[in-house]
């Protein structure tokens, strides 16, 4: 694993702050990066899409998606995915952690045993 890995979410998101006490308690180097404060650069989405897709890190359940006007919905190609989540950060599904050569989307059990297994 890298020695510092990022932790890319929301400062306000339960899932988020679960990662983070979670890393935090295993002694795992992270850095935190806030969407809602920092934004995201469209290559680091394009790099997430591109190892992900966009049916597993655009979250078409979420608030902001129904916000959206469904004629704007359109994530059918990587670079429309990466403009609508460049241009709206809250669609990303979360925590996106970087592992130093690999993303991992959301936090669950298999999360966190690829996260595990780096350490090792």
């Amino acid at each position: 694993m890298a020695d510092v890995a990022t932790l890319y979410g929301l400062g306000n998101c339960d899932t988020c702050r679960a990662a983070r006490k979670w890393l935090e308690a295993r002694g795992i180097a992270f850095r935190f990066h806030d969407f809602a404060a920092a934004g995201i650069d469209r290559a680091t989405v394009e790099s997430w899409l591109a190892e992900h897709g966009a049916d597993a890190l655009i979250n078409r359940r979420s608030r902001t998606w129904r916000e959206i006007p469904e004629a704007k919905r359109d994530i059918a190609s990587p670079e429309a995915a990466a403009a609508l989540a460049v241009a709206n950060p809250k669609l990303v599904k979360r925590p996106v952690i970087d592992l130093g050569g690999r993303t991992t989307v959301g936090f669950n059990d298999k999360v966190r045993a690829a996260i595990e297994e780096r350490q090792g």
